[in-house]
């Protein structure tokens, strides 16, 4: 059986190891959402995980509301970008940009216009602008005609990634944001084709895949899905229905890989009793499966032993330990990390923690 050490094919690119790193906002873009020097050591640094998943990326400013967060709808960010996907391909590494339309997570002062969902219900807590957090505003739901426009935001943010760099994309389908919503029955409140029906309320995350699929290849497009529990305030009645639909729509696309955020009932950055739906995605969806969330070696390696999981992709373990396929292998203790410098400006918490050498 192969190890978390081994090779993997992941559709057009093939993964030194098992060990991804899965996408982690950390805020370090300018003003402009233009990645910064700072984001080339840090990415730079990370650059033995089998594959990067970048931190999510704006597909334009409607539904970027993360302030300090990065964009690929302009030539200035498409600029921005490329040194950092050199210096990953420089030390041997690979990258992918996780293409991200925040929906109703938006706030109207970080992107000028009114936040966007399925339907016009409102988010819980509040947003993170310049001006300190902020509570939600009302969305308003999104007009049939400007669903085709949207769609477009996501090609364009494909074609400036490659352009870019990027060997590949991953569409931000989980976590409560724009496609998560139509996803989920308990946002999703439309009585049109994008309502109603677990198919209906699949179609946006199937078009959009599709549409991203047929500009840069299916080879070099992924989706990652949180289909388990509840995630910012967006929910499902009937969790199993919702996730055969995803996994049947995201099927004949031919995908590079497929990734599952899977809450456990002790997560640790959330929780739920939902029981994961990753052996019932797997019975409908045949491509690469990578699975996410508070894994340690033992339970990563127990997935891919099972078949459920090709790879597993580790999330704030990175944030603190950059070399963490070396640390992992030699079972070295791992660096903590600080939540406190997660979003906040500057090199600290960012590109100051040590590898193992320099730790010893």
């Amino acid at each position: 059986m192969p190890t978390l050490f081994d090779p993997v094919q992941l559709g057009a690119v093939t993964a030194s190891n098992r060990i991804l790193m899965a996408p982690l906002t950390r805020a370090r873009a300018d003003r402009d959402h233009v990645p910064t020097p700072l984001m080339i050591d840090y990415y730079r640094q990370r650059a033995s995980a089998g594959l990067i998943i970048s931190e999510a990326v704006g597909v334009s400013q409607q539904g970027l509301g993360m302030p300090f967060a990065p964009g690929l709808w302009s030539e200035g960010q498409v600029a921005g970008w490329k040194p950092v996907t050199a210096a990953v391909h420089d030390e041997g590494g690979l990258i992918f940009a996780q293409l991200w339309h925040m929906g109703r997570m938006v706030h109207s002062s970080v992107t000028g216009e009114a936040p966007l969902g399925p339907s016009p219900i409102t988010a819980p807590g509040h947003a993170h602008t310049y001006d300190g957090n902020r509570d939600y505003e009302p969305p308003r739901a999104l007009a049939l005609e400007e669903i085709p426009g949207v769609i477009a935001t996501y090609v364009t943010a494909a074609r400036n990634a490659v352009e870019a760099g990027f060997d590949g994309v991953q569409i931000h389908a989980a976590n409560g944001y724009l496609i998560d919503t139509f996803l989920r029955n308990g946002i999703n409140k439309r009585e049109d084709a994008y309502g109603g029906s677990p198919e209906n309320r699949a179609r946006l995350l199937r078009e959009v895949v599709q549409s991203v699929a047929d500009a840069i290849g299916a080879d070099r497009t992924s989706v990652r899905l949180s289909l388990n529990g509840v995630t910012q305030g967006t929910d499902d009645s009937d969790p199993a229905s919702i996730s055969v639909a995803a996994a049947r729509a995201l099927e004949p696309i031919g995908l590079a890989f497929l990734e599952l955020r899977e809450l456990k009932p002790t997560g640790t950055y959330g929780a739920s009793d939902v029981p994961r739906q990753s052996p019932l995605v797997r019975q409908h969806f045949s491509g690469p499966l990578v699975l996410n969330s508070d894994y340690d070696v033992d339970g990563a390696q127990a997935d891919l032993d099972s078949g459920l999981a090709q790879a597993i992709s580790f999330g704030r373990p990175f944030i603190a330990n950059p070399d963490l396929p070396r640390r992992l292998s030699v079972g070295a203790p791992l660096n903590s990390p600080e939540q406190a410098t997660f979003y906040a400006p500057g090199a600290k918490g960012y590109i100051d923690y040590p590898p193992l050498d320099e730790a010893a």
